[in-house]
């Protein structure tokens, strides 16, 4: 039996290049965190119900979602806790909703460490 699976959990979109965006920034989550996942709320594969039913099929019944969304708007509030109450009905399994990534300080640091080297680039031009 695995244990807690992370799911990084993205908006998703019809357009390739969007979800390429999101799959590099998970990269380094995916490689360092074992049991990780990426799936997309909707518009794109995986699916966030096709990866908690590949999860609870391979063992896993404990997930914890980390929004890739700045901030908890409509799909937050209403509509992936509504996914997630279908999906506990439907596996059994326990899944736990973590606050968007955009409410954590450290990406408030990271646009800041981002902005700081493209001042220093355009410094050096």
């Amino acid at each position: 039996m695995n244990s807690r699976s992370i799911i990084l959990l993205a908006h998703g979109s019809s357009d390739k290049r969007w979800c390429d965006t999101f799959e590099a920034l998970a990269e380094p989550t995916l490689k360092a965190v074992s049991n990780s996942r990426i799936a997309y709320m909707e518009l794109a594969e995986p699916s966030l119900n096709a990866v908690v039913h590949e999860g609870v099929a391979a063992g896993t019944h404990d997930f914890t979602i980390v929004p890739l969304f700045l901030a908890a708007g409509r799909h937050l509030r209403k509509d992936v806790p509504a996914m997630i109450e279908a999906l506990e009905k439907a596996t059994g399994a326990s899944i736990k909703l973590s606050p968007p990534i955009g409410e954590n300080p450290l990406l408030g640091q990271a646009i800041k460490d981002v902005v700081a080297l493209q001042l220093a680039q355009s410094t050096s031009e």
